[in-house]
């Protein structure tokens, strides 16, 4: 089986990127109700193994920095079921209303903030 384009490392970061916010509470179809938006401002990969299509990958989620306007999150994936990481990756993230212009989460959304926070200190 061939192996897998790095373009689909990104989509795998969206998906866990999703899970993870859902799992704290605050999902995408919240946010966009409250009219927020949190765009992706940067990505770094390091690919360390490659996986092929039929591979199961394992991401772990967590948040690298956050500053109440800026959230970078870090993510390790893995073969499923092994200790081999495939790629280490972060995304940053800002947070917009819905004209696209930058707001504090910390301001606007204090509950939020405060979970991020939670996160961040439990990591």
């Amino acid at each position: 089986m061939a192996i897998t384009h790095h373009s689909n490392y990104i989509r795998w970061m969206e998906e866990a990127r999703v899970d993870f916010l859902d799992q704290i509470g605050w999902n995408f179809a919240k946010l966009e109700a409250l009219g927020i938006a949190s765009p992706v401002v940067k990505v770094d990969c390091t690919y360390k193994v490659p996986t092929k299509f039929d591979d199961l990958v394992e991401i772990t989620t967590s948040i690298d920095k956050y500053t109440g306007v800026k959230l970078v999150l870090h993510y390790v994936m893995k073969l499923a079921g092994t200790d081999t990481i495939v790629c280490v990756a972060e995304s940053a993230h800002a947070f917009t209303d819905e004209a696209g212009r930058l707001i504090s989460i910390k301001k606007s959304l204090p509950e939020m903030d405060q979970s991020l926070k939670q996160c961040l200190a439990s990591d």
